[in-house]
């Protein structure tokens, strides 16, 4: 069989799904160079999300006093806190309805919208939001913003398996907690913001003892002809 491009490109994106597991501990000897963190959230910052709000912000937290503070809180971060190149805190607008001002600067400033078409816009989308039962009560509307975070990440660790970069998401947190310590940084906007997930990055210290196990393809298909 004829080796092309298209082959070898498919062939490398499924190895990097191979070579990608959630690395819990890194070698902190080893950093991610500028260039290649600024490639991983690129491909962030160009992911897909419902109607296009891109209600996520992305806090790099480098400071190892602020690590250790979100460690004393994150049972499931606290190898990753320690020895990660970037440790990333992934946070969701808790304010995405459509006829927020945030809606509004993201549909004008950010996508150009004139007036009437913003308008006609803004109204779609409140039956949308209201027939997902999206905007039922804050807590509906903070999960459906932080829906669209876990598709900028997987975009995010996909992208570093390609470059042979270790990732792992991060769900092991006190979410009380680690709003409580953000909110006294000021780095939630007075509540514009909530902690979605986080996640960190870097290389590998060892091999993974196992290969990565799933169920089969026929498993978790169903094709309706």
């Amino acid at each position: 069989m004829e080796v092309t491009a298209k082959s070898k490109t498919k062939e490398d994106i499924i190895k990097a799904y191979h070579f990608r597991h959630a690395t819990k501990i890194f070698d902190d000897t080893r950093k991610i160079s500028d260039e290649d963190f600024q490639f991983i959230l690129e491909t962030g910052r160009l992911s897909p999300s419902s109607i296009g709000l891109e209600p996520w912000k992305f806090l790099i937290v480098q400071n190892p006093n602020l690590r250790k503070r979100l460690s004393e809180v994150s049972s499931g971060a606290q190898k990753q806190l320690a020895t990660a190149s970037h440790f990333v805190v992934i946070l969701a607008r808790s304010d995405a309805s459509y006829n927020s001002p945030y809606a509004e600067y993201m549909l004008k400033e950010t996508k150009g919208m004139p007036d009437d078409v913003f308008k006609l816009t803004s109204e779609a989308y409140g039956k949308f939001q209201n027939n997902q039962r999206i905007l039922e009560n804050p807590r509906s509307l903070f999960d459906w913003a932080s829906k669209q975070t876990y598709i900028a990440l997987g975009n995010m660790m996909t992208a570093a398996a390609q470059i042979e970069i270790d990732s792992c998401p991060i769900e092991g947190f006190s979410r009380v907690d680690v709003h409580r310590i953000l909110e006294e940084e000021g780095l939630l906007e007075d509540g514009a913001w909530d902690v979605s997930m986080m996640a960190a990055f870097g290389y590998r210290v060892e091999e993974p003892t196992r290969e990565k196990s799933r169920q089969s393809v026929e498993k978790i298909t169903q094709w309706i002809n």
